[in-house]
């Protein structure tokens, strides 16, 4: 199975970078608590490192997909030095329940999973960091305007389906001649062989997805992993090309019912989201949202580049923090 920009099930240690406090390639912090929590549809699995009781608000984390796991979100356990930090499984993916049921594979439910956490787990406030497709979920909850929320982090998100693929468009053109003719022949109706185009779209992977190889903790499979149906259902068999769902996704009427000073907007330097579209979507945030770029990074800022993202998050909150006094 091959890893899509959404479902960052692999990322990488930075090259360049130092190593976060736990090796990367070793096993992870063990979660403090862990639960299977009810939520419309079935249930779903979370794990908790730090204290939900503790001084500072604590973070839940929105992995991409839709399908993905909390795998990819592994390092922002290092923030758990100074608060929570709550990880989950959507519904149908990973170790929640897998109902398959497609009634379920709607964006509001997905979002309606955020609050069953909240609940479950007695948190009164708490800061949201969605990534990719979680930043869809992310930015739909922020626009709720729900008292609990202290701050929001769209970490590469998927804001409109039209944007995504423009610039998709974008970055494939960019590419070496004959991986982008490739690409585009691959999208026609007499595609070359299908070995052809996995490595063109691995090429393009490496340029704006993923820019290093995962540690080997990241690549363990929780529960049943990744879930192609359900992405294939919700986005599509294309990295160029929607044709599920999500297919007319539109957030942008959203970004005006955001709050400015609590959202920021994280993006890789080489991003399949791209740092100009961000920059457009910010400037639609009443106030103008913040944006920050990560050098070095493509999509998977926490993979490719964890100590700098790590070090944006953890300014970020606790700048944020006292709006929950």
């Amino acid at each position: 199975m091959r890893v899509t920009r959404r479902a960052l099930l692999a990322g990488g240690a930075a090259a360049l970078a130092p190593l976060p406090a736990f090796a990367r390639d070793a096993t992870y912090p063990p979660p403090d608590r862990e639960a299977m929590l009810p939520v419309p549809g079935g249930r779903i699995y979370v794990r908790v490192n730090g204290d939900l009781n503790g001084p500072r608000p604590p973070l839940v984390l929105i992995h991409g997909g839709p399908g993905g796991t909390h795998n990819a979100m592994l390092d922002a356990l290092e923030l758990a030095d100074q608060r929570a930090v709550i990880l989950y499984d959507q519904l149908d993916s990973g170790r929640s329940d897998w109902p398959q049921d497609p009634a379920n594979w709607r964006v509001p439910r997905f979002v309606d999973e955020l609050e069953a956490i909240r609940h479950g787990l007695a948190v009164t406030r708490w800061h949201v960091c969605g990534v990719s497709w979680g930043g869809t979920i992310a930015l739909e909850y922020a626009a709720r305007r729900p008292a609990e929320l202290v701050s929001t982090i769209l970490g590469g998100p998927l804001i409109t389906t039209r944007a995504w693929l423009a610039d998709a468009d974008a970055l494939r053109a960019a590419l070496p001649p004959v991986t982008r003719d490739t690409l585009l022949a691959c999208e026609s109706g007499t595609p070359p062989a299908a070995s052809l185009c996995e490595q063109a779209t691995e090429v393009f992977y490496r340029h704006y997805n993923r820019r290093e190889d995962a540690p080997v903790a990241m690549r363990s499979t929780l529960g049943r992993g990744f879930d192609q149906r359900l992405y294939e259902t919700m986005w599509g068999k294309s990295e160029f090309v929607s044709t599920g769902t999500l297919r007319d996704y539109d957030g942008t009427p959203l970004l005006a019912k955001l709050e400015g000073k609590r959202t920021l907007f994280m993006v890789g330097q080489y991003d399949e989201a791209r740092p100009v579209t961000a920059l457009g979507f910010a400037a639609r945030v009443p106030g103008g949202a913040e944006v920050t770029v990560i050098p070095g990074a493509a999509h998977g800022t926490f993979s490719d580049r964890p100590a700098e993202t790590i070090a944006i998050v953890r300014a970020w909150l606790s700048r944020h923090d006292t709006r929950a006094l």
